[in-house]
């Protein structure tokens, strides 16, 4: 009941700024609709490929909007108020993550409709490959926890912006990352942008031999890594901030 509360607090606090949640939601969408307008003669920009590229690409920008959101509320007083209440810092955390499934769930379904309206063959499987973009979504609202928790409001959009700009060169969703290297591909390998918009889009083509056993470990080993690093950092930033006050 208090991380449902926390949520609805939050989601309000969400809506009260439209314009970043249009931005957020629709600027990848328009990437997707221009990009498509190019007929790129590549693999890479076929709608089957490029689809997840984008859905993952529009998560940085969630990363973003969190960063900026948990900030806010560290440089107000409304977490040291917070401080004094019986809520853990993993309430607080999962407060965040449901006040923006919704943004994530309108996200994906425009993201989607539009690829359909474009020319992707419409199939159940885009059902099943909406369902595991949330799992994939928690991984950046955690990152953005994260960046929220350890920089002031002004730092914490630019910071997050190296989180968009991550996702466009190592998830491969613009050029194969074979291209850069085998120095370059080995990074992709181990970051995990590249096993999100591959899982997405194995699932999204009904093509789960092409995902590798690599890309759920990665994927799974940073998404646990970096919420119990969200979870942990917040704690430490609410005690300090409390003392502070």
């Amino acid at each position: 009941m208090r991380t449902m509360n926390f949520a609805k607090r939050n989601f309000k606090e969400i809506i009260r700024d439209p314009l970043s949640v249009v931005f957020a939601v629709l600027l990848p969408l328009l990437l997707l609709f221009i990009f498509q307008q190019f007929k790129i003669p590549s693999d890479n920009y076929r709608l089957e490929n490029f689809t997840p590229g984008i859905v993952v690409f529009g998560f940085s920008f969630i990363s973003m909007f969190t960063a900026t959101l948990v900030s806010k509320d560290r440089t107000s007083s409304f977490l040291i108020r917070l401080g004094v209440s019986p809520m853990k810092p993993v309430e607080y955390i999962l407060g965040y993550v449901l006040a923006i499934i919704p943004m994530i769930a309108l996200q994906n379904v425009l993201f989607f409709i539009l690829a359909v309206v474009l020319g992707l063959p419409f199939s159940v499987h885009i059902i099943w490959a909406i369902l595991v973009s949330f799992a994939v979504s928690v991984l950046f609202i955690a990152l953005g926890i994260i960046i929220g928790s350890v920089f002031s409001e002004k730092a914490s959009s630019g910071i997050a912006s190296i989180v968009v700009q991550l996702v466009c060169f190592t998830s491969g969703m613009y050029f194969p990352r074979e291209m850069l290297g085998k120095g370059f591909s080995k990074v992709c390998e181990f970051l995990p942008f590249e096993s999100c918009v591959t899982i997405i889009k194995g699932v999204m083509n009904n093509d789960l031999a092409g995902i590798t056993p690599r890309n759920i470990i990665v994927f799974a080993a940073y998404t646990v890594v970096v919420f119990v690093i969200a979870v942990v950092l917040f704690q430490k930033k609410m005690l300090s901030d409390n003392k502070g006050s």
